[in-house]
């Protein structure tokens, strides 16, 4: 099998790592991590840090759109992952060319935050449409829910019965985020017995922590996010799918988000979510409980975050994260391949 792959996103390759184990004998070109092979481009051309970043990337994306075309002459299957402001147009593309080639579209577009106009252009475009969630078949009616990636990635569980005396802390992988949160952090960390970690997304190995982070000479640095959180007795963490990951993992935590004030103030118009994150999204659609409390804005406190550290209720905190788990139920990378 040759298969075009759009994968941009540091978790598109995270992701796209199980289903190629189960393609050992894979031929890929297009846009991937170098360590699958041999990329068109590799994902990190594509990562934006700023809006001064953005210019040359659309245009580095318009020829690298031209370019994947070009090459999906000659592929079987094409499979894009997330990122639909790249992939959208790219399978339209493709499709404008070779109208019989078959496009996967893994991790849809998450229509269900915002910009549902996005669900014509998935059911023009995409021949398979792959779902993460169970909810999305309300926005996709010919989706089929292939498991979550989470489920196929998780190898480190917290044991609740454990003391693990330690507490972890996820600011988040964008320097905003960490900015705004490591203070707030760092006075709730004063207050809390035991060790502390800070966790760190991989791409920062190398850099100067003290630039990003501020100061952590009160905490250990980790690299691993699941290891570091399921040998924590709780979490502090900034919104995205760490919380998923965490709440999978079934290490108590609370969600801390803030953003700049204008963007909070667009966001909070354009997304019609009641809460913002993922395993809490879940229970809404299912109809059942918040699995943890979330702090936005001006509630990201060290009083507010010591208050709910301390009234924690673990053992509801557990029942909800194994009827997550029930919910999403299995893996999707074998799933996926079978798709192809």
């Amino acid at each position: 099998m040759h298969l075009l792959i759009s994968a941009l996103e540091p978790s598109a390759n995270l992701h796209l790592a199980p289903i190629l184990e189960e393609l050992p004998e894979a031929q890929i070109s297009g846009i991937f991590d170098p360590k699958f092979g041999d990329p068109l481009y590799a994902s990190s051309e594509f990562s934006v840090m700023g809006f001064l970043d953005v210019l040359p990337k659309i245009f580095k994306a318009k020829e690298a759109i031209r370019e994947m075309v070009f090459l999906a002459r000659n592929v079987d299957t094409v499979l894009l992952i997330d990122s639909p402001a790249f992939n959208l147009p790219l399978a339209k593309a493709i499709k404008k060319a070779y109208p019989d080639k078959k496009i996967v579209y893994y991790i849809l577009p998450k229509v269900w935050a915002w910009n549902r106009k996005r669900v014509k252009k998935v059911e023009a475009y995409i021949d398979v449409q792959a779902s993460i969630f169970p909810f999305e078949k309300q926005f996709y009616p010919h989706a089929t829910y292939v498991g979550n990636p989470l489920l196929d990635e998780i190898s480190e569980l917290h044991d609740p019965s454990r003391n693990y005396h330690r507490t972890a802390f996820l600011p988040g992988s964008r320097r905003g985020e960490i900015r705004k949160l490591m203070p707030v952090f760092r006075e709730v960390a004063a207050q809390i017995e035991g060790a502390k970690t800070v966790v760190v997304p991989s791409f920062f190995k190398g850099r100067d922590l003290e630039a990003l982070y501020g100061d952590l000479s009160n905490f250990e640095i980790s690299y691993n996010m699941q290891k570091s959180v399921s040998e924590s007795d709780f979490a502090f963490i900034c919104s995205g799918t760490a919380t998923l990951e965490a709440a999978l993992i079934g290490t108590p935590f609370v969600l801390a988000y803030k953003a700049k004030a204008l963007d909070y103030f667009i966001g909070s118009r354009v997304v019609k979510l009641n809460h913002v994150g993922l395993a809490n999204i879940i229970m809404d659609f299912e109809g059942d409980e918040e699995v943890h409390r979330e702090f936005l804005q001006d509630e990201v406190t060290a009083e507010n975050l010591l208050e709910a550290y301390r009234s924690f209720d673990k053992q509801r905190f557990a029942q909800h994260a194994k009827h997550l788990r029930k919910i999403l139920a299995y893996g999707s990378a074998k799933n996926v391949v079978n798709l192809l």
